[in-house]
């Protein structure tokens, strides 16, 4: 179901292209045919890079296709956006050439006779002349113009964004129950790593590199982190194994390590080799200056289909009471049955902080949270924007985020 809406949604968008771009801003002929077959065959790669890449097929096809969708959906906003001056000047030309016939004299017959040319000896034939265009055309293709160099630059800055360094997020973090041994435990959080067909290794050395610089105590990978199985993705993820923190590395699932060909077990074992441990369902003691913290972490909801979701009792129930508990899960509405345990606060992500805007108003729609701290029921959630992306290699208020998160009480 969600396939064929995904397909709908792409073919509406580009049959509203095609009258706003091709019909409206060319004359009938070759041009408009050739222009129509060519949005025909984006509608073709954009399923096709959607498809291969999640079937682990085809992903020479993933950088045009997601490049395609990034242009695709901008060049429809901003043409929406235009469509109300448009509509405007369309009314003023209509109005203008209603006039014009208004005022139109009749031509006198005998002005006709005089202009027709005198009969003589046969001339050259005399190509017709090209139409001069139209106010409606010229209208067509300013608007179809104006679009397009609002997407393409749009897009530009968003990959410059999405393939730049992740902004470093300082956050302090205030737990009324925190023990005060405790202070200045610092967590660094990141989310939506996404290592996958258009990331290199060069993506997950950043990501390290940024991460120890940073000097964390505890390390907080809140799910997403892959978009493929360890045998294509297995080497992208090796720089995690250079991961410096004093308490060590944590993971929970995201919803992305179940669409994966083999599950999310095996990255679950391969990234115990590399000496990040996942948090299934169950928590851990932080030991920090003679006080105690439970991290705790939950699968992800997607995992409800094959019998692996989240179970806030078995990792929250049972636990000592009046100690602070820290939960990862990889979405922000997970917070709904964590407000019923007694979490102090909530790590999470899978938002992308809209990843690209105005899409972040959609997401708010479906999550608690889009980014940064707020409290849901009770229970601070801090959101974390993610270090990476999915689809289109672009963002646009929403810059990649590797959060420094402080703890006060």
């Amino acid at each position: 179901m969600i396939v064929l809406v995904f397909v709908a949604l792409v073919v509406v968008a580009h049959l509203y292209l095609w009258h706003r771009m091709v019909r409206s801003a060319t004359r009938p002929g070759r041009a408009r045919k050739a222009l129509t077959w060519g949005l025909v065959g984006l509608v073709l790669l954009v399923v096709a890079a959607f498809a291969g890449t999640r079937m682990e097929l085809g992903n020479w096809l993933a950088w045009p296709g997601y490049l395609w969708v990034a242009l695709m959906f901008y060049l429809v906003v901003f043409l929406l956006v235009l469509e109300v001056p448009r509509a405007v000047a369309s009314m003023i030309i209509r109005r203008g050439e209603r006039g014009s016939v208004a005022v139109k004299e009749p031509v006198p017959v005998a002005a006709v006779a005089s202009a027709a040319p005198p009969s003589g000896p046969a001339t050259e034939p005399v190509p017709p002349a090209v139409p001069p265009m139209s106010r409606r055309l010229f209208l067509g293709r300013t608007t179809a113009v104006v679009a397009g160099v609002g997407a393409l630059g749009t897009v530009g800055y968003g990959m410059t964004s999405a393939l730049g360094d992740p902004v470093l997020e300082p956050v302090r973090v205030r737990l009324p129950k925190l023990d005060p041994r405790l202070n200045g435990l610092r967590f660094a959080v990141v989310s939506d790593i996404h290592l996958g067909p258009l990331t290199g290794v060069g993506h997950t050395e950043r990501i390290v590199r940024m991460i120890n610089g940073l000097r964390p105590d505890v390390v907080a990978i809140v799910g997403d982190l892959v978009d493929g199985s360890v045998a294509q993705l297995g080497a992208l993820a090796k720089p995690l194994k250079s991961l410096e923190s004093r308490y060590g590395a944590y993971f929970v699932t995201g919803n992305h390590e179940y669409y994966t060909q083999n599950g999310p077990q095996e990255w679950i074992e391969e990234l115990d080799q590399l000496g990040v441990r996942s948090l299934r369902n169950e928590r851990v003691e932080i030991s920090h200056q003679g006080a105690v913290l439970d991290l705790a972490g939950v699968n992800d909801l997607n995992g409800e289909a094959v019998g692996d979701g989240p179970d806030f009792a078995k990792a929250l129930g049972g636990r000592t009471p009046g100690r602070s508990t820290v939960l990862l899960a990889h979405q922000p509405v997970q917070v709904d049955q964590a407000a019923g345990f007694g979490v102090d606060l909530q790590l999470s992500g899978h938002t992308h902080g809209g990843q690209i805007a105005p899409f972040n108003l959609v997401v708010g729609l479906q999550q608690p949270v889009v980014s940064g701290l707020a409290t849901v029921d009770g229970v601070q959630v801090y959101v974390t924007r993610g270090a990476g992306f999915w689809g289109p290699p672009v963002r646009v208020g929403a810059p990649p985020e590797i959060t420094m998160l402080e703890l006060r009480s």
